[in-house]
């Protein structure tokens, strides 16, 4: 069961490219605080934050239902066929040994 991403989200890093620029923007503006621009400039920088900040949330809540789907199945496999998992878990054991034995 693999659960697609919707293709018009965009990725973390162009939400964070979205950001930068924006604050960028709003940092280098020097108006008056009484100007539209500024005003409308900061208005899109609060709301880009706030974008993101509820992207961010959703995103941790996502990666944590599938890190717990991902423990459910591991466990229902094990507890189906045991000799299987003692045999993963030991080939992982071995390889993990291996590698951290290398220098």
């Amino acid at each position: 069961m693999a659960i697609n991403p919707d293709e018009n989200q965009t990725t973390l890093d162009d939400d964070l490219r979205m950001l930068t620029d924006t604050l960028e923007e709003v940092l280098k503006y020097s108006g008056d605080r009484a100007d539209q621009a500024y005003i409308e400039i900061k208005t899109r920088a609060e709301q880009a934050l706030k974008d993101v900040k509820s992207r961010l949330s959703g995103a941790s809540e996502t990666y944590y239902a599938r890190a717990k789907q991902v423990a459910y199945r591991a466990d229902d496999y094990v507890r189906d066929k045991p000799w299987h998992g003692v045999g993963c878990g030991a080939t992982i054991g071995l390889v993990l040994g291996l590698l951290l034995a290398r220098k």
